[in-house]
C-alpha cells in the first residue's frame, strides 16, 4: 500500500522495453543530448553466486553505484521486490527468483550531434553515426543510442545493425530493415566477402608503403582494452590490419585502415603496435606520447573513470547551471541518487571522440560509404 500512494503521489509511469523512444523523450544543452529521467522495471533473476544473501546485501555487493542505505529503503517502499512481491530488508534470495529493481533511470549523455540518414532502401538504411553515442541498447544506454534516436527521429523501426562501431568511433553504420536481410549480410561477413575501411588521425609521420599488422589482439575485458602480441604467443586471437598512408603533416597523419579480422579494438590496438597510435586514443597512448600529442583528450575518460569517481567536477559544474530549471525538465525523484542532474553520475559529459571512423563497407554487389570527418580535412 505504500509504494502505491507514493506511486499516485508522484503520477509515476513505469516503462518497460516496448514503451519506443519519442523525440520529446530528449533534452538538448550545450552540444549534449540527454534523456529526460524515466521510471523503468529493471529485472533480473537471482545467480547462484548472490543465493544465500539477504536482498540488501545481494545489491549492495552486486550493485556498488549506489550506497547501503539506498538499497534498505528500496526494498522497504517496494522499489525492489522478489518474485513480484515486497520483502522485508532481512529475506534471503534463492536461485532463480526473479528480482525486480523499480528505478528513477538516468541514461548517460552524448554529444548532441545529428545521426543522419545516407541512404534508405526498402531492406537497408545506412546512417553516419557520431562519435559517443552507442549503436544498440546497452549497459546504461537505451534511448540515447543510434537506433533508438532513429526511432524517435525518424520513426525507422525495427531495425538489425549488421556490424558494429564502438561507442567513441564515428562513420558508416549498416542497419537491415528485417531480421533476413541482416542475416545475408551477416552471412557474408562471416564468409569474409565484406571489404572495411576505416581511416584514422594517428601521431607522427606514418610510413609511405603500406603497412601489416600481423599481431594477436588479448583483449582484457576488466582492464577495458587489448594488448597486441607477437603472432605465434599462446596468448590472444589472430588479427590482421593493413594501413596506408593518405597525408601527414609530419606532426600527424591521416591514415587508411583496412581490418581482415574483427577483434576488440583491433585497429587501435594495432597502430599502437605499428607505433603511430590514434592521436587523441588516451587509452592506448603512452605517457611520452601524450605530451607530444597536441591535445591529447580523454575519449575514453568517461567509460574508464566511472567506476572509480562517483561524479566528474564536469557534472558538478552541469548541475549547478541547470539546478535552477531542472524541474521544468523532468522531475526530481526524492529516492533517486541521481537528482536533480540530468546526467548518472561518473559520466564526463564533454568527453571528445575518437579520430577512427568508418568510410566504406563492401561486399558482392553492393558498397555503402560515408564522407570524411572534418578532422579528417585538415
Amino acid at each position: 500500500m505504500k509504494r502505491k500512494r507514493e506511486e499516485e503521489d508522484m503520477d509515476i509511469v513505469w516503462q518497460t522495453p516496448a514503451n519506443p523512444p519519442e523525440r520529446q523523450d530528449y533534452i538538448f544543452r550545450n552540444g549534449i543530448r540527454y534523456v529526460r529521467p524515466y521510471y523503468f522495471e529493471f529485472i533480473a533473476h537471482v545467480k547462484n553466486r548472490w543465493a544465500g544473501k539477504t536482498i540488501v546485501h545481494m545489491f549492495a555487493d552486486e550493485f556498488k553505484g549506489r550506497p547501503y542505505e539506498y538499497y534498505v529503503s528500496a526494498v522497504k517502499c517496494g522499489r525492489i521486490q522478489v518474485d513480484g512481491e515486497m520483502v522485508p530488508v532481512s529475506y534471503i534470495v534463492k536461485s532463480s527468483q526473479k528480482i525486480s529493481h523499480f528505478l528513477h533511470r538516468h541514461e548517460p549523455p552524448v554529444m548532441a550531434c545529428d545521426v543522419s540518414v545516407l541512404q534508405k532502401e526498402p531492406d537497408v538504411v545506412t546512417v553516419c553515426k557520431p562519435a559517443s553515442i552507442p549503436v544498440h541498447p546497452c549497459g546504461q544506454y537505451r534511448k540515447n543510442t543510434v537506433v533508438g534516436i532513429l526511432q524517435a527521429e525518424y520513426g525507422l523501426a525495427p531495425l538489425f545493425p549488421v556490424h558494429r562501431l564502438d561507442r567513441l568511433v564515428s562513420g558508416l553504420l549498416i542497419l537491415a530493415r528485417n531480421a533476413p536481410k541482416a542475416d545475408i549480410f551477416r552471412q557474408q561477413i562471416e564468409a569474409g566477402l565484406v571489404n572495411k575501411q576505416y581511416i584514422a588521425k594517428v601521431v607522427g609521420e606514418f610510413p609511405e608503403d603500406e603497412q601489416v599488422a600481423d599481431a594477436n589482439i588479448n583483449y582484457d575485458a576488466r582492464e577495458g582494452r587489448s594488448v597486441a602480441e607477437i603472432r605465434d604467443s599462446a596468448k590472444g586471437k589472430a588479427a590482421t590490419t593493413k594501413f596506408r598512408r593518405i597525408s601527414s603533416n609530419g606532426a600527424h597523419s591521416i591514415v587508411l585502415c583496412e581490418p581482415i579480422t574483427g577483434r576488440t579494438h583491433q585497429i587501435r590496438v594495432h597502430l599502437q603496435y605499428l607505433g603511430h597510435p590514434i592521436a587523441n586514443d588516451m587509452l592506448y597512448l603512452s605517457e611520452q606520447t601524450v605530451d607530444r600529442s597536441s591535445q591529447g583528450t580523454s575519449a575514453d575518460r568517461a567509460a574508464f573513470m566511472s567506476n572509480a569517481s562517483p561524479v566528474s567536477n564536469v557534472d558538478e559544474k552541469v548541475v549547478k547551471e541547470c539546478e535552477g530549471n531542472s524541474n521544468h525538465d523532468f522531475s526530481i525523484d526524492p529516492m533517486c541518487t541521481n537528482c536533480p542532474n540530468l546526467a548518472p553520475k561518473g559520466y564526463d559529459v564533454t568527453e571528445e571522440g575518437l579520430w577512427l571512423h568508418c568510410i566504406r563497407y563492401s561486399g558482392p554487389g553492393w558498397t555503402y560509404e560515408c564522407p570524411y570527418p572534418e578532422w579528417a580535412k585538415t
